[in-house]
């Protein structure tokens, strides 16, 4: 997650919608006022030796703290985090504030449910034996997708974002936010988060009627918002 200042942009990241390689393309324009959210430590590794900027402004002040965040700072040497990976609208306007909500381009990214759940799939259980796709479903990774979707970009079941972008035309879509937010050059995306399915047959050939069904019952608003289908 993105919230840049510099050029008036949020930047909200859903999954597997290529949004940790966006984040790190973005993060070569970001100034020192800027809020980056960290990411994996090798996608980290990543940007740096891009000579990026890394995560910053976003860890909570002192006065956030209570007993358990002190705890946890004083056992795991971790600080506690206001702004974080793929944290919804909602969580990110409280933070920024009314002003620079409604004043910056909002943006983020969707893919086809049936694509993302088998991109997740395959993410999840990287590797063999894999657990039928079936019992994936009914798991808690599996709703992460909602979660981290269509929860991330909506108020109270409404779009708060400016644009929703399409992950099947990323290059387009990258080049007209960059054109919008005025960012000097395109962005070019660096490979995250290494390859992990073997297996590239599409979506069709992989879910089953059973599987078919529960992407159409748990992501019909995304697929009537943007018009995708099986």
């Amino acid at each position: 997650m993105i919230v840049s200042h510099k050029h008036k942009f949020i930047f909200l990241k859903t999954n597997k919608t290529a949004g940790t390689s966006i984040e790190i393309a973005l993060s070569k324009f970001c100034g020192p006022e800027d809020i980056i959210t960290p990411i994996s430590p090798v996608d980290e590794e990543t940007r740096h030796s891009l000579g990026y900027r890394g995560p910053q402004n976003h860890l909570a002040p002192w006065y956030d703290y209570g007993p358990r965040d002190l705890a946890r700072l004083a056992i795991k040497g971790k600080r506690k985090l206001r702004f974080y990976n793929h944290m919804t609208g909602r969580e990110v306007l409280e933070y920024v504030g009314r002003d620079v909500w409604d004043s910056y381009f909002k943006f983020c990214f969707e893919r086809n449910p049936y694509d993302r759940l088998v991109s997740h799939y395959y993410w999840c259980n990287r590797s063999e034996p894999r657990p039928p796709m079936s019992r994936f479903i009914r798991s808690p990774r599996a709703m992460a997708l909602k979660q981290r979707g269509y929860e991330v970009y909506t108020l109270g079941g409404k779009v708060a974002v400016d644009r929703i972008c399409r992950f099947e035309a990323i290059a387009d879509e990258l080049e007209e936010v960059r054109r919008i937010i005025g960012l000097p050059e395109p962005l070019v995306l660096p490979r995250a988060k290494g390859q992990h399915r073997a297996d590239k047959r599409g979506y069709r050939e992989v879910l089953g009627e059973e599987e078919r069904n529960w992407v159409a019952q748990t992501f019909g608003e995304e697929m009537r918002l943007l018009g995708y289908h099986y």
